[in-house]
């Protein structure tokens, strides 16, 4: 297996041990995947790891399920990675459940040996497009 395989299939397992973080709802071990300055961008705007990791801590924020659907894309540049897939999962907020499917993306640098997570970037997955788009490759 090469350096670059390698890697991925390390980045493969971070992502799937942070999902059961997630579904875990345990946010020391969310937060052990993040670098300090992490920060979430999402359609309500830039929440730093602080921020997330309260609503998690305060049970404001749960997850029962979280999970990469099909092929993660994964770019490697020397001690950065960034890794790209379609997410599904199921959030309660507010005393709200959210069933969301959205695109995830991960940006990744390497210190001392770790991989951590320093960016992470989600938008709603569009159904519809995503089936136009299947069709005009066939």
């Amino acid at each position: 297996m090469s350096d670059k395989e390698t890697v991925k299939q390390e980045l493969l397992a971070l992502g799937s041990e942070w999902a059961e973080a997630m579904v875990a709802n345990d946010a020391d071990r969310i937060g052990a995947f993040m670098a300090d300055e992490w920060v979430i961008v999402s359609e309500r705007g830039v929440a730093p790891k602080e921020h997330f990791l309260e609503f998690v801590r305060s049970g404001a924020l749960t997850h029962s399920s979280f999970e990469m659907v099909g092929e993660a894309r994964i770019k490697i540049y020397g001690e950065t990675a960034v890794l790209t897939g379609r997410v599904v999962n199921t959030a309660h907020f507010g005393g709200q459940q959210f069933d969301q499917e959205e695109w995830s993306t991960d940006v990744f640098v390497k210190r001392e040996g770790k991989w951590l997570c320093v960016l992470s970037h989600i938008t709603p997955f569009d159904a519809e497009f995503e089936k136009m788009r299947e069709e005009k490759q066939k």
